[in-house]
């Protein structure tokens, strides 16, 4: 089955197509209004196609064939992904109208943490709250998590604790126990857990109810924590690249960002890995977590009362799906890139039938 896979991130669109083994027919990424229609001319024919879409809600746990109720489901949940889920209709719908032969199926990144035990998918909120709107942590980044681990014990065999960092300007971990996630640091919506380029990470909600009592309007506080916090709060820029310069150039701006964001970054690992009992391979991926080895050293930096440590020569240049870790060290540490459209490609075949 050679499959089409659409990535409609918030900013841009990246296309694959895919052979019977997977090896890679074509690629080509999409500005923001590119007409899609003539790139997938030139990529070719395919026999299905796999949508990302960030947000399942409660009802989609496994990859699903797109038909119009499906469609109108995934619309519903625009809400809880705002910057996510419209780009990955409009490509829905791009693609259907242009190859309307093709089954469509949606492949969610929450899926990869439905299976969260309970007392780590919980909020300790009022048990109405919880029926009524399905409240409960849904994690994401879970396409390329699962990939991240699958290829960690292909590298590590024997690594059944693993904790996946995907950083990038969105960015999650999570702690991954047998291939299963058991833990994670996205919660409801994209928005719980590390800082990221322009969100703001967990916020104390007292906060956030303190805001709207001194007069800041809903949408103005949700625009401010999903556009203008995280790095580009601090620093004045989301770019993990500028932000290192000015930290080379010691301003202070740049300085207290980057701090910021190492301390809570550092902090989750520790909680990902206490969620397992322990640590047998320390994961980085997308694309900061791939490209920075600044960003993997700082990372690692603190925490080798958790058995990590970085040998400073590979991490300088070792490539993707590589170790960095120091000989000898208790935890395996590996540089993996993110493939979420392999993963995609499992979930198209899965929900099809096909081998």
């Amino acid at each position: 089955m050679r499959i089409l896979v659409v990535n409609a991130g918030s900013s841009s669109l990246k296309l694959r197509r895919l052979g019977h083994r997977d090896e890679l027919l074509g690629e080509q990424d999409l500005a923001p209004g590119e007409p899609l229609e003539p790139v997938l001319e030139e990529l070719g024919g395919a026999d299905a196609v796999g949508h990302r879409v960030v947000h399942g809600g409660p009802r989609f746990s496994a990859p699903i064939v797109v038909d119009d109720q499906v469609r109108a489901a995934l619309e519903a949940l625009t809400d809880l992904a705002p910057l996510h889920q419209p780009p990955a209709l409009t490509a829905i719908d791009a693609v259907r109208r242009a190859r309307p032969d093709l089954p469509a199926v949606a492949c969610f990144d929450t899926a990869f943490h439905a299976g969260l035990p309970p007392a780590a998918a919980t909020y300790p909120l009022p048990g109405a709250w919880r029926e009524r709107w399905d409240v409960r942590r849904y994690g994401f980044h879970g396409l390329s998590h699962a990939w991240a681990a699958r290829r960690a014990r292909e590298l590590v065999p024997g690594a059944e604790r693993v904790v996946s960092c995907h950083l990038g300007a969105g960015a999650s971990l999570a702690a991954i126990r047998d291939g299963r996630s058991v833990d994670t640091t996205m919660g409801f919506t994209p928005l719980e857990g590390v800082v990221m380029a322009t969100r703001s990470g967990t916020i104390d909600p007292g906060l956030l109810l303190w805001l709207l009592g001194e007069g800041v309007l809903p949408g103005e506080l949700a625009h401010g924590l999903e556009h203008e916090s995280g790095l580009t709060g601090l620093a004045g820029t989301g770019d993990m690249r500028e932000v290192l310069s000015a930290v080379a150039r010691e301003e202070e701006d740049a300085v207290l960002a980057l701090g910021v964001y190492f301390h809570r970054l550092r902090a989750a690992i520790a909680s990902m890995t206490a969620a397992l009992g322990g640590l047998d391979a320390l994961v980085f991926t997308g694309r900061i977590g791939e490209r920075a080895p600044e960003v993997r050293a700082r990372a690692a930096a603190g925490l080798g009362f958790l058995g990590v440590a970085l040998d400073p020569g590979l991490n300088g240049v070792a490539d993707a799906d590589a170790e960095i870790g120091a000989p000898g060290a208790a935890v395996r540490t590996l540089i993996v890139e993110s493939r979420e459209d392999l993963e995609i490609a499992r979930g198209v075949r899965a929900a099809l039938g096909a081998s």
